[in-house]
């Protein structure tokens, strides 16, 4: 049968925040869908699940940020209510406490990026230290998230840029180097000036309020997922875990007519890829089909970073000033962030004792370590920063190691990053790795690249409505003023010899 006399059928793989938004539309737009799930339940990273002694974890807690504005709407229109008010959050190093940022969004609002840098309450770092900063903001003027500007700063580390343009030695050890290893998942060394100037910007510095950020109640799978899975098989699509995809089936017409799993082949007029970058390179390694393009084989060029999350229950409550708290210092090449979930989960709320998660990022030195020998670490570092811990007695533990498991930008790596879509004429690809002009960053550059994709599927096929995507919050004047100028120069600067290395 055409497409035109039944439904067209597509395949979803992976069950993230990507995969479930584009299933969700496409189910709603009368699309037979079929979501497959490599793991035993949808959510990917997000997903939560109960413990042996029956208690909630999951692998790592995730913020969800004041500019997340199509997530916020999903949430909205599925009557859900998962989310803690807007929190308050610490930085902390060896030495103690080092930084308490406020609720931008309750303070006069100032031009982006005086707010940022008066209303953050810095305990140690030197004024003059933060006044090296400022010629940093030609850097975030010139990196308009335009492909040119990825391209232009993609094969300069993080570090390099900070260091040419005079950020102090002592600012970017206790600031930007903490936001980097929390925020891109690596030192400054290891990252690209593109990813660091885009993730500052769209977390920090676009608009005031924007580093505010809400929590889950309760792990995302419980919270989020499972009331949207819900929804989605009402809506008719299917979702099937457990679900590992070897292959796919290219047709005489170059274009994919089904998706392997194992014995099992699932037929598709068109193909969305949700998955990481580690899962990704799996699916390219096993399938003849995409290695037959070049895009696909250039994914295993790609590099990831190994997580640990770690939950511990104590056998009292310790008094912990803020939820949420990013750590540095401690490690050369790796960040930290720990939180009260007495304070932001519904199910610890009145537990006796506290209840902390520690999650450790670029953390391959921590991985190899048993159970027994990573939780009195973990206890020690948290007691560095709230001394209360050290007396405290662990009663209850859950680690979970997560190699290979978040996106890694290092320099160099744009180039090899795929657009929504790929040389194969049916297939599509989405997730926070792959290239969008949106501007967003992490779950809401996932869900927005699973909407991008849903559409370009209804592009091709030709059914339903497209998803409305809510565009990040405008430059103000002053910035859209300063780049306007700065690509004014760099237009006339066109007319010279382009024989410089860029």
């Amino acid at each position: 049968m055409s497409t035109e006399m039944r439904s067209p059928k597509v395949v979803v793989i992976g069950a993230g925040w990507a995969g479930l938004g584009a299933t969700y539309h496409l189910a709603q737009q009368g699309y037979d869908v079929t979501l497959l799930e490599a793991g035993a339940y949808p959510g990917g990273l997000v997903a939560g699940w109960k413990s042996k002694s029956n208690r909630s974890v999951e692998a790592g807690i995730h913020g969800f940020w004041y500019p997340y504005s199509n997530i916020f709407s999903l949430v909205q229109k599925l009557g859900i209510n998962p989310f803690t008010p807007f929190t308050r959050s610490s930085q902390y190093s060896p030495a103690g406490l080092e930084v308490e940022s406020p609720i931008f969004q309750d303070l006069p609002r100032l031009p982006t990026p005086l707010g940022t840098f008066l209303y953050t309450q810095f305990k140690r770092l030197p004024l003059i230290d933060r006044l090296s900063a400022l010629p940093l903001l030609y850097a975030l003027l010139d990196f308009d998230n335009s492909d040119e500007a990825w391209r232009r700063y993609d094969s300069v580390t993080a570090r390099e840029l900070f260091k040419d343009f005079g950020v102090s030695a002592r600012l970017y050890r206790d600031s930007f180097e903490p936001m980097l290893l929390v925020g891109l998942f690596a030192p400054g060394e290891q990252c690209s000036a593109a990813a660091a100037l885009g993730m500052l910007y769209y977390f920090i510095l676009a608009h005031q309020p924007n580093f505010d950020v809400v929590w889950c109640r309760g792990t995302v799978g419980e919270t989020i997922f499972r009331p949207w899975v819900e929804r989605i098989e009402q809506a008719g699509g299917k979702l099937i875990a457990n679900q590992r995809v070897s292959d796919v089936i290219v047709g005489d017409t170059g274009k994919v007519t089904g998706v392997v799993c194992g014995d099992r082949t699932f037929e598709a007029d068109a193909v969305i890829f949700a998955v990481g970058i580690s899962g990704m390179q799996k699916i390219v390694s096993n399938s003849p089909s995409l290695q037959k393009h070049q895009q696909f084989r250039d994914l295993m060029n790609l590099g990831v970073v190994d997580v640990l999350a770690t939950r511990l229950w104590c056998d009292r409550k310790i008094n912990i000033p803020h939820p949420s708290n990013a750590c540095f210092g401690f490690n050369t090449t790796t960040g930290w962030t720990f939180f009260d979930l007495n304070a932001l989960h519904d199910e610890y709320r009145n537990e006796p004792g506290s209840v902390v998660e520690v999650d450790f990022y670029h953390a391959n030195q921590f991985l190899p370590l048993s159970d027994e020998e990573i939780v009195p670490l973990v206890q020690r570092d948290l007691a560095t920063c709230i001394p209360e811990f050290a007396a405290a007695k662990v009663i209850d533990s859950n680690i979970i190691r997560l190699p290979r498991a978040v996106t890694h930008f290092a320099p160099g790596s744009y180039q090899y990053m795929l657009p929504a879509k790929t040389s194969i004429d049916n297939v599509y690809m989405s997730g926070d790795w792959v290239i969008t002009r949106h501007g967003s960053w992490s779950q809401e550059k996932a869900y927005v690249t699973g909407l991008e994709a849903a559409n370009l599927v209804i592009s091709q096929l030709g059914r339903g409505n497209k998803a409305a995507i809510i565009p990040v919050e405008a430059d103000e004047t002053h910035i859209q003023i300063g780049r306007s100028l700065n690509q004014s120069v760099r237009n006339l600067g066109k007319m010279l010899p382009n024989f410089w290395l860029p």
